[in-house]
């Protein structure tokens, strides 16, 4: 009796046996490829990260200073306070008493230390107060209210009188 195996499976054969070969090797995980020098991801949320909408995040890259607004001064309060956010001295700094929360977060490293950091303040004016340059990724009256504060106060109804409402054909 006489077998015929088709080309497609002889052809397959040798190639099914080499995978079974290389799969059998012991796996290595890969190299963790890291950013060298210190940097920084930092981002801010709106409330709470978990369920905030509006993020921002950039790279701080501390050598040279670059990819953050302000790197240069970021950069130097990092390094004076050798890495560690906690560390950075607060500012004397008048802050209104207004709760809209603001979470911070940066992960990196700094002389070759990991650095994880998360903090919610009660306001971007508190974060700010207490952080100095590392999380002041957009300048005052850009954001989520911008566009609010350009257009201005809004017209309101003279106290003692209800708004005048016409009712009716004119």
């Amino acid at each position: 009796m006489t077998h015929h195996i088709p080309h497609a499976v002889r052809t397959a054969l040798p190639v099914a046996l080499a995978l079974l070969a290389l799969g059998s090797a012991p796996a290595h995980p890969a190299p963790r490829e890291t950013v060298p020098g210190n940097w920084l991801y930092v981002t801010v949320a709106q409330g709470d990260v978990a369920r905030s909408r509006e993020v921002r995040g950039t790279l701080l890259l501390c050598g040279p200073p670059q990819g953050h607004r302000h790197a240069v001064r970021a950069c130097e309060e990092l390094r004076d306070a050798d890495g560690d956010i906690a560390r950075i001295p607060p500012k004397n700094t008048y802050c209104p008493m207004v709760h809209a929360p603001v979470t911070a977060s940066a992960r990196g490293q700094w002389d070759g230390r990991t650095v994880a950091y998360t903090k919610t303040f009660s306001n971007a004016c508190l974060m700010g107060a207490n952080t100095g340059a590392v999380f002041a990724l957009s300048e005052p009256g850009e954001g989520r209210h911008a566009a609010k504060e350009a257009q201005g106060p809004r017209a309101r109804p003279a106290l003692g009188r209800p708004p005048t409402r016409a009712y009716g054909p004119a």
